[in-house]
């Protein structure tokens, strides 16, 4: 098994949803965060006052698959969270030693599912 972690634009999530949902992800996790990297930030406006915003937007995706589902998760990550300019994110991929349902205390592949 692996977790695999992506850090987005909220622009693209319906598109990255659907395609994870094609790919057979029913069990995602969404948190809603706020980072910097080479968009360095971006000039906003308020009330006719201009400030910088140092920190983007983002939102980080959070999903245990099956080893043999990575490939085609991180394809269908690559193909719809993709704008081509800076800041569309990164993907991260670790191993992952065990999964256990804590309702039925299924352990394995079948706690993932």
């Amino acid at each position: 098994m692996k977790k695999i972690e992506t850090i987005i634009r909220h622009s693209v999530f319906a598109d990255v949803r659907q395609a994870l949902a094609l790919e057979g992800i029913d069990g995602l996790t969404v948190t809603e965060i706020a980072g910097i990297g080479k968009q360095e930030g971006r000039v906003g406006l308020f009330r006719g006052n201009s400030y910088r915003m140092e920190f983007s937007p983002k939102l980080k995706l959070e999903m245990v698959v099956e080893d043999e589902k990575v490939e085609d998760i991180i394809q269908a990550l690559l193909d719809y969270a993709s704008t081509g300019e800076v800041g569309d994110g990164k993907i991260f991929i670790y191993p992952l030693e065990e999964a256990i349902r804590i309702r039925t205390k299924e352990r394995g592949t079948v706690a993932i599912g």
